[in-house]
This record gives structure tokens, sequence and C-alpha cells, in this order.
């Protein structure tokens, strides 16, 4: 009897492994191959949680070390160009369906959870970012157009962003989540404006109100709901990925409210080559609960009789490279927090990167920085692309008004 039930089991675990072998197969990716983009299984705990729970499976047996893979970048990749998710059987696809139903449900990002993803990801503790980011503590797509560094890349985004959106010389500008306030003192400083920042992170709010002492720069724990006043621009990078669809109108609402009649507003967002209903179900639980990737047309169909496009502009596969640089600063510097976080964070934390990193490689993930005025905006714009020119000019204008630089 014990003989039938062994083998019974065994069966059970071949047919499981057959199916995960079939399945990564045709992406290209061979369980125990000797390609360095191979899974390299060491329990085979891992079919069964792969078939049960999906992507949620692959994550998780990933973190508990179930298995291992020398270029877990090329390996996501390929399977997210062979789009598997649509290929999701049995409990995982019923798990999947319900995770659609609840988004359709629920508003994920209503304002009594607006808080979860704070208290999740952003306030882990600054030490990890501070050692994965560059100077200026940037936590969205660099722009690598010119630049061969991290720092760089993002110092060129900054530039670009404040050049996108005309700043001039004592104009007031909306930060709508604002982060570690890198962007906030770039433009204080550079292009001398006054900046109010929002975050819905203590530890952010923290860092970004040391980083700008001494700058016309006034950083607010505040849910952007919650917000009044007039902008003469507004700005807001990588956080639309946490407003939710059931939000989006009350976003662009608001910020036409607070955007003056002649104003700008540059929206930094990921975007998804097509509409999904829900995030990534191992995304969700261990990196960013709550989030949702907007698709162009949600966006267009949200902003009609609200905003006009003025520009739209993708470099989606800039964000890969930056991912790619996030992981190789923070391997480099894990063993100043390792004894604070485990490994297990760490097998956590390279495979967001990493999975992130494909994601945008795979071209399902795009980078968008859309230019949205009101119609009552009269100038004409102009896209920009190149952030070349020197900021210098623009410095001396302000400082002529006696401005002191207290950096």
């Amino acid at each position: 009897m014990d003989m039938l039930v062994r083998n019974s089991s065994f069966t059970e675990e071949a047919n499981l492994s057959l199916l995960v072998y079939e399945l990564l197969g045709n992406a290209g990716v061979c369980i125990n191959g000797s390609d360095p983009w191979d899974m390299k299984v060491h329990d085979p705990k891992t079919y069964e949680n792969i078939i049960s729970k999906w992507s949620l499976g692959l994550g998780e047996s990933y973190m508990d070390g179930l298995w291992d893979c020398d270029q877990l970048d090329v390996m996501l990749t390929k399977l997210l160009k062979f789009d598997l998710n649509d290929r999701v059987h049995g409990l995982a696809k019923a798990r999947y369906a319900l995770e659609i139903l609840k988004a359709r449900i629920i508003n994920l990002q209503s304002k009594k959870r607006v808080f979860q993803v704070a208290d999740k990801h952003y306030d882990i503790g600054n030490d990890v970012f501070e050692l994965m980011l560059d100077p200026f503590m940037m936590y969205s797509c660099g722009y690598w157009e010119n630049a061969k560094t991290l720092a760089q890349a993002q110092e060129d985004k900054l530039n670009l962003i404040c050049k996108k959106l005309k700043l001039k010389y004592g104009e007031k500008l909306l930060d709508i989540g604002c982060g570690w306030g890198g962007l906030a003192e770039y433009a204080a400083k550079h292009y001398g404006v006054d900046v109010i920042g929002i975050t819905i992170s203590k530890e952010q709010q923290q860092h970004a109100i040391d980083r700008c002492q001494g700058l016309p720069v006034d950083i607010q724990l505040i849910d952007y709901r919650d917000l009044i006043g007039k902008f003469d621009k507004i700005v807001s990078v990588g956080m639309f990925e946490h407003v939710g669809q059931k939000n989006y109108s009350t976003f662009f609402q608001t910020v036409s409210c607070l955007l003056k009649d002649d104003g700008i507003f540059l929206l930094h967002t990921i975007g998804s080559d097509v509409t999904v209903l829900r995030t990534d179900p191992w995304i969700d639980r261990y990196i960013f609960p709550n989030g949702k990737i907007p698709s162009a047309s949600e966006i267009t169909q949200t902003i009609e009789n609200v905003f006009l496009i003025e520009d739209w502009h993708n470099f989606g596969q800039d964000y890969d490279k930056t991912l790619m640089a996030w992981h190789q600063k923070f391997i480099e510097n894990w063993s100043k927090i390792s004894a604070k976080y485990g490994e297990r964070f760490y097998r956590m934390w390279t495979y967001y990167l990493l999975g992130c990193a494909a994601f945008f490689r795979s071209r399902q993930g795009q980078l968008w920085q859309i230019i949205l005025t009101k119609k009552s905006h009269q100038d004409t714009y102009r896209s920009i692309r190149s952030n070349s020119a020197s900021s210098f000019d623009n410095y001396q204008a302000f400082v002529s008004f006696g401005y002191k630089n207290t950096n």
C-alpha cells in the first residue's frame, strides 16, 4: 500500500514537471538545461507552485531558493515574450480570474488603502534605496539618449522634464509623488521655481525635507485628492501607477482644478502595451500592492474633455537599462545591509528588479512622458526630446534676482 501511495505521488510529480517543462520549453527555457537562461530546479515543489499559483508561484519559489537561473532577466524576458499568462491552467487560472473580479468590484486604491504601498514598499528603509539609486534618489526611468552612467541618465531626465514643463523663474510647481525630493530640489535650484511636493511615504518625506533645506520647497505627506491651490506647472513622475483605473477620472479632474488655465502638466508613467485589469500577482503581493499599469486607451479615454495631448514621448527601453543599473548597484552594495534584510529579501529584490527589466525588454512595458494642457492654453507647444542645452542661462536669470544657493 505504501508503495502504491509513493508511486501515485511520483506520477503526479512527474506529470506536473512535464507540464511545466512543456510550457517553459515552448518559450525557449529548458528545465535543468545548459544555457545560462535555463531554470535550475533544486526542489520539485517548484512545479506544483507554478501550476497552482502561476507567476505568483514562480516568484515565491525563487524567493525560497527552490530554483535558480544564471541569467534570470533573459529567462523572464523569454517567458514574457511568449505571453505565458495567456496559457494559464487549472487552479492558477481560477485564482487569476478571481483577482480580476476583485479589481473590478473593489477600489483597490481608495483613500483608505492609499498608504498601503508606502508601508509595504517605500518605507522599508531608505538604506535600500540609497545604495541602489543615483545621488538624486530618482526611483523612475532614466533618460539614456546621451548618458553613460545611471547618475547622468537621471540628471538628464530631470533636466528634460524641466524643459518640457517650460519652467520659468518664480513659477509654482506641484510635484505629485515627489519621492525623495530629487526633482523638487533640481527644479528649485536650477530653474528658480517654488515647489510643493507631496508623498504618501513618511520615509520619503523626511529625506526630501532634509535634501531641500534652504530651497523654496515644501514637502507634504498628503494624498493628491486632498490638495488645494493653483499651480503654473504640475508634474507627476512614477506615481500614476498607484492611482488605479477606478480613480483615473478623479486624478485628472483634480489635476485640472489645480492647474492654471495656461499651465502645463507632465505625466511620467509606466504604460502597458495592452489594457490589463490586474497587476502581476507576485508584484502585487511583495512589491507594489494595489498597483495598476495603465494602457494608452485608458488614459486617452479618461482625459477627453479634460485635457489636450500636446506630446507623447515613449522611451520604455530606457527602463531596461535603468533597472539593470539599479540591480548592479544593489548586488555591489548588498553586503552593507545583508545582515539587516536577509537572504530571502535579497532574492525577492533581485527577482523584482530583473523581472521588471524583462517586462520592458519584452516590450510589454512602456515608459511615457505625456504633456497635457487645457483648451484655454493658447501658446503653441513645441515638443522637446534633447536636453543637451544647459540650464546655465536659466540659472543666471534668477540668480540676478537675488536667489542664494545655500547648498
